[in-house]
């Protein structure tokens, strides 16, 4: 492969993971239940299922989105059964969100598609690939995570 620039770089990454990315989030969906989990709804069940029980303030903040929108997006999983609200019991003006029994199945059966497709696809490429992939990955990760902080506190 000839040497790229890193505008030329830019542009590939850039053509490429929408198609990743698209193709990962169609094929998590046509996994679930009668298809009416949206994409920001799965990422909302994936940070609910990670921290057990979170505020909706901070779970609009992980998100980078409003707290009405997140009234929103969270409004329709309650809906669907998926999530509950619990009252804080010091605060009545905090309001968590947590999974319910039908949103644990939910998220299992999701995070088992996922992997199954990770395996499909990280099984055609080598060891050692897998490993560098994983290598940039969090590299970026983490470059990502310290960009948020520096932000968060300027």
């Amino acid at each position: 492969m000839a040497e790229l620039s890193l505008a030329e770089f830019s542009d590939r990454v850039n053509e490429i993971m929408p198609v990743i990315a698209k193709e990962f989030i169609r094929h998590k969906i046509s996994e679930l239940s009668e298809g009416k989990v949206t994409p920001p709804q799965l990422v909302a069940l994936d940070f609910v299922h990670k921290h057990t029980e979170i505020k909706m303030s901070d779970l609009a903040h992980l998100l980078g989105i409003s707290t009405a929108a997140i009234t929103g997006i969270v409004e329709r999983i309650v809906k669907y059964g998926y999530l509950v609200r619990v009252s804080d019991p010091d605060d009545r003006r905090i309001i968590r969100v947590k999974l319910t029994p039908r949103g644990e199945l939910l998220w299992n059966r999701l995070n088992r598609a996922r992997r199954a497709m990770v395996i499909n696809v990280f099984g055609k490429i080598s060891q050692a690939e897998r490993e560098e992939y994983l290598k940039i990955l969090t590299h970026i990760y983490e470059a990502l995570a310290q960009e948020k902080v520096i932000t968060h506190y300027e």
